[in-house]
């Protein structure tokens, strides 16, 4: 059972419970909506959604069984996650290639290890000193079921270059 973290939760709101949840989940529409589980916590906790809007740039929800704000504040700063195959989505999302081996002409040049987010697009790095716009112009392929990323070789991108 692979479990996808979402986001994290920052805050209460109000005081029936409502909790505010920071998240650049790329498919949020697919996670944040009434009666959908999530799991809160290192234990992964389940949980139903029973309500869900957007305030700011926070997910807001109230959940099953969370209906006031002590309830509410013993969950503050636990990470969110869905299960993947309650996920109805068959493409490759961002928080899954992580882990991923990268190929410049076939061959290997190291694993992603972190996916920085950017207000332009997203940036893969790989072993922590390449960066990869992840982005059409660059990506040739991502096979999920090899667990690997194709990319263009561009000048300066290895040492090698």
């Amino acid at each position: 059972m692979e479990f996808i973290y979402i986001g994290t939760i920052v805050n209460t709101h109000g005081l029936k419970g409502e909790l505010r949840i920071i998240s650049d989940f790329e498919e949020k529409e697919l996670v944040f909506d009434i009666n959908k589980k999530i799991y809160l916590g290192n234990d992964k906790l389940p949980f139903t959604i029973t309500s869900y809007r957007k305030h700011k740039n926070y997910d807001m929800v109230m959940l099953d069984g969370i209906d006031d704000i002590d309830k509410a504040l013993f969950y503050k700063g636990e990470k969110v996650y869905i299960k993947r195959e309650e996920l109805p989505y068959d493409g490759v999302l961002l928080e899954e290639i992580i882990g991923y081996d990268v190929y410049v002409e076939n061959k290997n040049i190291g694993k992603i290890t972190n996916i920085m987010k950017s207000k332009a697009h997203p940036i893969l790095v790989v072993n922590e000193d390449i960066y990869i716009p992840y982005v059409d112009e660059f990506i040739i392929n991502t096979d999920k079921s090899n667990q690997k990323i194709e990319v263009l070789k561009m000048k300066g991108l290895t040492s090698e270059d």
